[in-house]
């Protein structure tokens, strides 16, 4: 009984956060340039300053707190495999070095490994230099994301 209590409550809550994010989105950004950016495939626009764009159209709730808080992301390297695009993307403006960096890290790349024409989203080993010892610690720990080194990249 208790067990059922608690996940109503979780999912009610989880569609209160997707409501207000949503909401936030609407508010920040113009629908209809967001449709066509989701339905801009990646393969046309991954040499051009239009790929960042592309990517946060298809962010999900992540992009409410990225928006919201001043935040963004840059693609520090990517390649073409045949199975799909592999990126390796930093966190900007107000998101570097927050204390919400693991689950918002772990949100773009979720969100962005939903999509098909994305195999692979990594993050790079110069976002942790954001960091202080205890924050990379922390995102470490609990951020769930991969981190690599960019020094040879695109």
């Amino acid at each position: 009984m208790d067990d059922d209590l608690v996940r109503a409550y979780a999912l009610e809550a989880q569609k209160a956060m997707e409501e207000e994010a949503n909401r936030r989105i609407a508010e920040q950004t113009d629908a209809e340039e967001e449709e066509r950016l989701r339905n801009t495939r990646i393969e046309d626009v991954v040499e051009t300053e239009h790929l960042v764009p592309v990517l946060l159209s298809r962010l999900g709730m992540v992009r409410a707190a990225l928006d919201g808080h001043g935040g963004g992301i840059a693609v520090s390297k990517w390649e073409r495999k045949e199975s799909g695009f592999r990126f390796v993307l930093d966190l900007t403006g107000a998101c570097l070095s927050c204390g919400a960096a693991p689950g918002t890290l772990e949100g773009v790349r979720n969100d962005l490994q939903a999509d098909t024409e994305i195999e692979l989203v990594q993050f790079s080993t110069n976002l942790l230099d954001t960091f202080d010892e205890l924050g990379r610690e922390f995102i470490l720990a609990h951020g769930n994301v991969e981190f690599v080194d960019v020094s040879s990249g695109n």
